[in-house]
């Protein structure tokens, strides 16, 4: 594997698997996020954001992952009691073996409307 993809599947697997703390050790203390909720800044953000999907996730696989020296593309799939598939993309710059910036891609809707179906 490339040194990025290292880094952005060790970040995918320690996230995926409950342990955020894991997960922010190989996040850049100036990481920019991109996801659909918006820009966020820094560790704390980004765990923030995560933290709440993480502590639902029944399951999660990766399916493709590439990269080089500095750029990784994760494509994962993950099920939770809300929604039984959720897949998503993830490009990572990784510098110095931390992911400076992560732009996450995934479709928020079918969340929206297991949350509305639920009450």
């Amino acid at each position: 594997m490339s040194k990025a993809l290292d880094t952005s599947v060790a970040y995918f697997a320690a996230w995926s698997g409950g342990d955020l703390d894991a997960a922010m050790a190989h996040v850049s203390p100036d990481v920019v996020v991109v996801a659909p909720a918006g820009r966020l800044h820094g560790p704390d953000q980004l765990r923030a954001f995560m933290e709440p999907f993480a502590r639902m996730l029944l399951s999660s696989a990766l399916l493709s992952a590439f990269g080089d020296d500095d750029t990784a593309l994760l494509y994962y799939d993950t099920s939770t009691a809300l929604v039984a598939s959720a897949p998503a993309a993830e490009r990572h710059t990784v510098v110095d073996g931390l992911i400076t910036e992560l732009q996450m891609v995934f479709d928020r809707l079918p969340f929206e409307q297991a949350r509305a179906a639920a009450g």
